[in-house]
């Protein structure tokens, strides 16, 4: 198993993603899955273009990164994938791979809808239903916006949006 982070932040390709989690993991290449960039050559362009030398990006579908789950886990060197939104991540759980893995919510941001959980995510009542269903279909989900934060269990979320 070479994927070693499972994320779920709005701005993906980042300073915290790439410097904060890339660096101090090993990360030598991402698996951005979301629909839209995965058909989008400037915006696949624009995000990797804060890459260190020697890392690579690689832009999938839902669908595209469920079909190569196992081709992407088995490659050589430490990999992370990271989802925009939580119902991409709760999609790869649903196809089994997420069995054994700890999930990470970095950032979802407020936007109308959604209520304050920790200062950096912010959840609907659908985003709160697919982290319990990622959690059931994972090792664990937690938030930590870099690996020296720290770390909030899904149950602290949820109660603060009652």
């Amino acid at each position: 198993m070479s994927l070693v982070l499972f994320r779920i932040d709005e701005r993906l390709l980042h300073g915290q993603v790439i410097v904060g989690w890339g660096m101090r993991l090993g990360i030598e290449y991402y698996v951005v899955v979301d629909d839209g960039l995965a058909g989008s050559d400037w915006e696949k362009d624009l995000y990797s273009a804060g890459l260190p030398e020697g890392t690579s990006a690689e832009f999938l579908s839902v669908d595209e990164a469920i079909e190569k789950f196992s081709e992407l886990d088995g490659r050589s060197g430490r990999g992370a994938i990271l989802t925009r939104g939580t119902k991409e991540m709760r999609a790869l759980g649903e196809a089994g791979h997420l069995l054994g893995r700890r999930v990470n919510i970095g950032g979802i941001h407020s936007v109308e809808g959604r209520q304050r959980a920790l200062p950096y995510v912010y959840l609907t009542q659908d985003e709160a239903d697919d982290l319990r269903a990622i959690e059931g279909a994972s090792r664990s989900i937690t938030a930590r916006d870099l690996p020296t934060g720290r770390e909030a269990q899904l149950g602290e979320l949820l109660n603060a949006l009652d």
